[in-house]
């Protein structure tokens, strides 16, 4: 199952950014392409695996934005893009994140208490970025129903997200400099 992902996972090259090792793929940075069976296979995989029992579905920019689009298109639920760049927009929440490698702010807009969303990414490392926007979602009367991912870094899922639903297609690691699955 979800072969094309854990090859094209098992495939890709691994980078050092400041001593984090970063694999780099087509689903989570867009290069090499993006194989339209491969994106197929993420999301057919995302449906398979989440309720998708939300009003809106949210996905951080820039690599949940394509999973996102694709899931919208098939289940008829608007998407919105968590943003990198702030618009000021009235209700705008603001998301302060770490990761591995980055650090910064992150803006949504477009929901209100109340909602209910699911969060799509392509991969969840540590879990900082996705607790903060969980942490602020839920602050202003969000309802986070779910988390879908692809790839699972962060291991145990239940520690990472504490108290969310979070779903992943496969979990993987880097050992040794290469990418690996964990299962």
């Amino acid at each position: 199952m979800y072969d094309l992902l854990k090859n094209s996972f098992l495939s890709g090259p691994v980078v050092d950014r400041n001593g984090y090792p970063y694999y780099v793929n087509p689903i989570s940075d867009g290069i090499p392409l993006i194989e339209p069976s491969l994106l197929e296979e993420a999301v057919d995989g995302l449906l398979d695996i989440c309720d998708f029992d939300c009003d809106v579905i949210l996905a951080p920019e820039a690599m949940g934005i394509h999973l996102a689009a694709a899931v919208s298109l098939k289940i008829r639920i608007p998407f919105n893009v968590i943003r990198k760049r702030r618009y000021g927009l009235p209700g705008e929440l603001t998301v302060v994140r770490s990761t591995g490698y980055s650090s910064g702010s992150l803006y949504i807009n477009g929901v209100k208490a109340g909602d209910r969303v699911a969060i799509v990414d392509d991969t969840l490392s540590t879990g900082g970025t996705m607790r903060s926007i969980v942490s602020v979602l839920t602050e202003n009367g969000i309802e986070v129903t779910e988390v879908g991912i692809v790839y699972n870094k962060a291991g145990d899922l239940s520690k990472t997200l504490p108290g969310v639903n979070v779903k992943a297609l496969l979990n993987v690691k880097i050992e040794d400099g290469k990418p690996c699955l964990d299962d």
